[in-house]
């Protein structure tokens, strides 16, 4: 949590082990309307001898703090606090000064994955935005991160290609990236079909592995025409990367990786395939039977590729749901191959689908490019806003296309309804557009000189909002800890609600008393930073116009 919030939870823990007691102190959302926090610590030790003792302890440090100015303690053990705004103003920024500690990780988030030769499609969408918002949350808080595409450039999709382009006489060096995403579909249609044509795609894999000049040249042009699409499509959706790499990359390492293990009798022949000597069911393939690679082959070589050129802490892979035995299957064999000691998870998500349920598809049946669902979304913005500038209408559709995706868990499916994620009310990208927006507007606007405020001026109205910004900190944590963006997706719709309500609640331009004006200008300016900051943290460039 915030600095504020993290020093005091620390110095409770520290009271807690003068009782000899091993307590992580933290911080709950209160269940009770009058109350921002509550802390529920205490409750396992009310039956001990020491329990009063111990919970008056507590209380007397929390005041010392001056964070809280109500402290409700109950004989459970629950202690209900309200926040103390005034002590508080001084003290949260809300910005990532606001997250500078002494323990910083290095963190790669592998995600993105696409293969060359094929365009982004629907499938594409939430693997960016929740390896986007991940990267820019642990980023916020001060971590070192570094996004790695790992894109799919090696292997038999590739030699299909080259194989189609041989077969229909087809020069390499003309092609174009609509010209691939045609060939890439008919090229494995061919190679399932045609017993000839995958003899030849076999036999141009094989002179892949081994170097043939001809035919890597012709896997440079394809990789460079894909790439260069892909990096223009990412550009419209605001994505980038740290790393381009590929399996191409680690393509060297796999020989000596898997001579290597075959010493050490980590691996084993089975039937002419190498499995894991590991006890395992199912049992872990590393190659097959031919000697071809699979995907955990390259990704163990990743692995070491990573820790010899990179050098990380934690990897995170952002990969849908359907992968997890892959997954499970390969953290298992980092361990048992003794590769590393180093944290690796696999941030799973549930698909896309569109507003009945049902897999996106164009009109012919085929995988909806994800462009197409972009154009599909900025027309329809555009028809409701026609006088709002290209680069406008361009942000809200990312807005769009990203705050519907996050808000919701990332390990459900969802519905993109384009009707209902393009509302001005509601849960919408559009929503906590014309929020902040508002915000600017407003504070732009009062011509009275902003002053320091000294002792808020605070309504009812006011104090919510206070307290909910207060607590940014809380929900950046969920998302951080958790790796789910939708704590703070929600906690950005809840503040810009209440921003309206303290919008509407007192108009600013008929207060003459300018302690009063500084006050609201203060809660309004600590909104404009935090949502904004919230934007940043979900992969949202805020707006300046509706």
């Amino acid at each position: 949590m915030n600095n504020v919030f993290k020093n005091l939870a620390d110095s409770l823990s520290g009271e807690f082990k003068k009782f000899n007691l091993e307590e992580n102190v933290q911080f709950s959302l209160s269940k009770l309307d009058k109350y921002d926090l509550q802390i529920n610590n205490l409750v396992k030790y009310n039956q001990k001898i020491f329990f009063t003792k111990l919970q008056d302890r507590i209380i007397e440090v929390i005041k010392e703090s001056k964070v809280f100015n109500t402290i409700d303690k109950n004989e459970v053990g629950f202690i209900n606090l309200c926040l103390n705004h005034n002590f508080l103003k001084n003290e949260i920024t809300n910005t990532s000064n606001d997250f500078i500690n002494n323990k910083q990780y290095k963190i790669i988030f592998d995600y993105g994955g696409p293969n060359i030769g094929k365009p982004l499609h629907v499938g594409h969408m939430r693997t960016l935005n929740i390896g986007r918002s991940l990267y820019n949350i642990h980023t916020f808080i001060n971590n070192k991160v570094i996004s790695d595409i790992h894109l799919g450039d090696w292997g038999m999709p590739i030699a299909q290609i080259i194989s189609y382009l041989e077969k229909e006489n087809i020069d390499p060096k003309k092609l174009d990236s609509s010209q691939l995403e045609i060939i890439y579909p008919k090229a494995s249609e061919e190679y399932s079909q045609n017993n000839k044509f995958k003899t030849r795609a076999q036999a141009i894999n094989k002179l892949l592995n081994e170097g043939d000049e001809t035919q890597l040249n012709i896997w440079k042009i394809i990789k460079s025409v894909s790439v260069k699409n892909l990096e223009e499509n990412f550009k419209v959706f605001n994505h980038k990367f740290d790393y381009w790499l590929g399996e191409s990359d680690v393509n060297d390492l796999i020989p000596g990786m898997i001579e290597s293990l075959i010493k050490k009798n980590k691996i084993i022949k089975d039937e002419g395939a190498l499995i894991s000597a590991e006890d395992s069911d199912p049992k872990i393939l590393i190659t097959k039977s031919d000697g071809s690679y699979l995907y955990i082959t390259t990704d163990l070589a990743t692995i070491l590729y990573r820790q010899q050129n990179i050098g990380y802490d934690k990897a995170f892979y952002i990969v849908d749901n359907r992968q997890s035995l892959h997954f499970k299957q390969l953290f298992d064999s980092i361990k048992y191959f003794e590769f590393n000691d180093l944290y690796h998870e696999h941030i799973s998500y549930g698909t896309l689908n569109d507003s009945k349920g049902n897999p996106f598809k164009t009109r012919e049946g085929g995988t909806k490019p994800l462009s197409e669902l972009y154009e599909e979304s900025y027309e329809y913005i555009k028809n409701i806003n026609k006088k709002l500038s290209t680069s406008i209408i361009s942000q809200l559709t990312n807005s769009v296309l990203t705050f519907s995706d996050l808000i919701t868990n990332r390990k459900t499916d969802y519905k993109f309804d384009l009707e209902k994620f393009t509302s001005v009310n509601g849960k919408t990208g559009i929503y906590v557009q014309y929020s902040q927006v508002r915000a600017n507007k407003l504070i732009n606007n009062i011509d009275m000189q902003y002053k320091e405020v000294n002792d808020l001026i605070l309504n009812e109205v006011d104090k919510q909002l206070l307290s909910k910004l207060f607590l940014f900190s809380y929900y950046l944590e969920q998302s951080a800890s958790l790796n789910e963006p939708h704590h703070l997706a929600n906690y950005l719709y809840e503040i810009s609600n209440l921003f309206n309500q303290f919008y509407e609640n007192e108009k600013i331009s008929n207060i003459t008393d300018l302690n009063h004006v500084s006050s609201k200008l203060y809660i309004a300016n600590l909104f404009l930073t935090t949502s904004q900051n919230t934007m940043f943290c979900l992969g949202i460039s805020p707006v300046t116009e509706m």
